[in-house]
């Protein structure tokens, strides 16, 4: 009988152990939702990160407003050319493809929001890695160029190339 009642104890010890472990990641997981992102001319946007296949395809979709210093940042899992729109948007926005060295390799600006189907897509010519989306009128305001680099890394647990 001891040693039932002892085996129980270790697996209710592990058990709370891991309990600890899956709300202390979540907690980083909700901390490291945005990174700082810095533009070539220095200038710091906070990003949130769309990660997931569920945070890309929502994006910033039924935000009312977006601040000049505010973006989202979409990380894929391997260079190719995504194609973006903007359909239950509510913003115009700046869409900005990086490769996988953060070099800008295309840029849409002042892209409107679409008030109905069909909504045209957006598509770089050559494959990105990541996608910055900002306040429409940022990419002009702030000089960005292609090929120039954009700074920022990624939270633990997120791939960086």
């Amino acid at each position: 009988m001891t040693g039932q009642i002892l085996t129980r104890r270790i697996l209710s010890l592990f058990l709370l152990g891991l309990l600890a472990i899956s709300s202390l990641y979540c907690q980083v997981s909700q901390k490291d939702k945005f990174i700082k992102v810095y533009l070539p001319n220095g200038k710091e946007i906070t990003a949130e990160l769309a990660v997931s296949p569920e945070a890309r395809e929502r994006g910033l979709m039924y935000r009312e407003k977006i601040e000049p210093d505010q973006g989202m940042l979409f990380v894929f899992e391997e260079e190719d050319l995504y194609s973006f729109w903007m359909k239950n948007t509510l913003i115009p926005l700046d869409i900005i493809w990086l490769n996988s060295n953060l070099q800008i390799v295309h840029i849409e600006k002042n892209v409107p929001p679409c008030p109905r189907d069909p909504c045209p897509g957006y598509m770089p010519r050559s494959p990105a890695l990541y996608v910055l989306e900002l306040k429409a009128g940022q990419a002009e305001a702030n000089n960005l160029k292609l090929y120039e680099r954009i700074s920022f890394v990624l939270p633990h647990g997120i791939k960086n190339k």
